[in-house]
């Protein structure tokens, strides 16, 4: 009877630590991140890298993700929540890397005048070449392209929103900028910069004519913005989302006072701009007492959300 016993009781521990396994240890999955070295057209010099989930639809939808000043593709898809996103919800993640050493090292190019045109080269056109690649040789969904991005990548994000309209159905900008706030290099660094140093100021059409000598002559449907920004950020000033806020609005033709305002979070604040038809068209997230360090937890998947994925 007690070797009986000792034996169920080795069998319950067994099951235990076998339900314990199930429930705590993370997916195991074979996908990784890899790099594609010719991906097309790459007037920016950019680098490619891709994670494609285990599982995945036939037609998967496309994220680019971009990293900021001095970070690279591989490290934002470690630090960033959207690879595990991807495992849960089946879309692929584009994750370039900027190659330009300016005054500040690693930061994609939203100062050129190449940079702020329809198909005008640069950073921009080597993004669209990736999301090209995915769509040819993935199999990727032209009508579920998004874009991403933290700090220079959100400045480039809001870049790409307003180059190719035609291309992304949203983007979710982290700490990012007005497009076309940067006059030039030379304005870029945040110790000599105009647009950063915490006084830029435009009407909401100023902004918006912008986004419009872009694409001069594009009338179609433009994509939805999501753009977030912490209060104590003291890099990128936490007054230029009110301006990023005036941008869009004045894009999309929306009164600059949102239709709604809650919190999905205790310290986040959300300004929700909808249209006659209820659809919203962007949102604008202060995130109480965050410095220049988004996207944080849970954030990532605020914006798949967004996204629709």
């Amino acid at each position: 009877m007690t070797a009986i016993r000792t034996v169920l009781a080795a069998l319950a521990s067994a099951l235990a630590l076998l339900v314990s396994g199930l429930v705590f240890a993370p997916r195991a999955t074979a996908a990784s991140l890899v790099e594609v070295t010719s991906f097309g057209s790459n007037p920016g010099n950019l680098r490619m890298h891709l994670y494609v989930p285990d599982s995945h639809p036939a037609k998967p939808a496309i994220v680019v993700a971009m990293h900021g000043c001095g970070g690279s593709g591989p490290g934002f898809h470690q630090s960033s929540e959207f690879a595990s996103l991807a495992d849960q919800r089946g879309f692929v993640v584009i994750y370039p890397t900027a190659t330009k050493q300016t005054a500040m090292s690693n930061c994609f190019d939203v100062w050129s005048d190449a940079s702020k045109h329809h198909n005008g080269g640069s950073d921009p056109a080597s993004v669209i070449s990736m999301v090209s690649y995915v769509e040819q040789h993935y199999n990727g969904d032209p009508q579920r392209v998004f874009v991403t991005g933290s700090s220079s990548g959100g400045m480039e994000t809001t870049a790409l929103l307003a180059d190719y309209p035609d291309v992304f159905k949203a983007g979710s900008a982290f700490m990012g900028v007005p497009f076309g706030c940067f006059a030039n290099e030379a304005d870029f660094p945040p110790w000599t910069s105009a647009c950063v140093g915490g006084n830029m100021h435009k009407t909401a059409q100023a902004w918006g004519d912008l986004v419009r000598q872009a694409y001069p002559g594009y009338s179609g449907t433009r994509p939805r913005v999501q753009l977030w920004h912490g209060t104590n950020d003291t890099l990128v000033p936490f007054q230029l989302l009110q301006e990023e806020t005036k941008q869009w609005t004045d894009v999309f033709g929306l009164s600059q006072t949102p239709t709604s305002t809650d919190q999905p979070q205790p310290s986040w604040t959300r300004q929700r701009f909808a249209g006659t038809d209820g659809a919203v068209r962007l949102e604008a997230i202060s995130v109480s007492g965050a410095g220049h360090q988004l996207p944080m937890g849970g954030m990532a998947a605020a914006a798949v959300q967004f996204f629709g994925l």
